[in-house]
């Protein structure tokens, strides 16, 4: 059942992203499933793998309609859609309640309620893990761009304020990629995500030093 609990829940959420833009795309919700699972088999708790990977692979399904301005919050409109569609493919009301627990919490905005469940806190952790490391400054760049999109406005700026350069000083700049990654990595649920998430906060680090090195005419690299 779990495997094919997490296989039903790909195939009723991949129609969804088709109008995703790539930080919130089929793929990220495929690399939050399987660090989820991964966090899974490593924590001291019994885990239901399949309320997880299906959580893992409906919890983003609203953010093309959060995008156009069609819904408030993905995640409170996920969670009513995800019930919808299980329940007409009669899974147990139990896992789909587990479920929208999972979806429902998995945003780290003030108003997302808290992770009560191992799986919810699995799901959390995993989501914003996908926003550390490599694939995190990655990521998080293409939010940069969406959201400047979204407003026609610049929402940052690819530069570095700490050189003595003419920039606009109420732009942010490459470092608020650190800044963001930083307030995921403190929310970390699990032990097994604090691990991973103190590794990729390492690269991150390596990862912006170069990126000081390179820029400027005094660039070293």
């Amino acid at each position: 059942m779990p495997d094919e609990l997490g296989s039903l829940a790909r195939t009723l959420a991949v129609p969804y992203y088709d109008d995703a833009l790539p930080a919130h795309d089929e793929f990220h919700a495929n690399r939050v499933r399987d660090v989820a699972l991964r966090l899974a088999a490593d924590v001291d708790q019994h885990v239901e793998t399949g309320v997880l990977a299906a959580a893992a692979w409906l919890h983003d399904i609203g953010r093309p309609r959060e995008r156009t301005d069609d819904i408030d919050d993905h995640a409170v409109w996920a969670t009513r859609e995800a019930s919808e569609l299980l329940a007409a493919e009669g899974v147990p009301e139990a896992d789909i309640e587990a479920i929208q627990h999972c979806i429902r919490t998995h945003s780290i905005r003030a108003s997302s309620p808290n992770a009560e469940t191992i799986e919810a806190k699995l799901l959390f952790d995993a989501d914003k893990l996908d926003a550390t490391g490599a694939v995190g400054v990655t990521r998080l760049a293409c939010i940069i761009g969406e959201r400047s999109g979204r407003s026609d406005e610049r929402h940052a700026v690819i530069d570095d304020f700490t050189a003595n350069r003419a920039v606009t000083a109420d732009q942010d700049d490459v470092s608020v990629l650190r800044k963001w990654a930083d307030e995921r990595l403190k929310a970390l649920h699990t032990e097994p995500a604090q691990e991973l998430g103190a590794s990729r906060s390492e690269y991150m680090d390596e990862f912006l030093a170069r990126f000081h090195d390179e820029i400027g005419a005094e660039g070293t690299q």
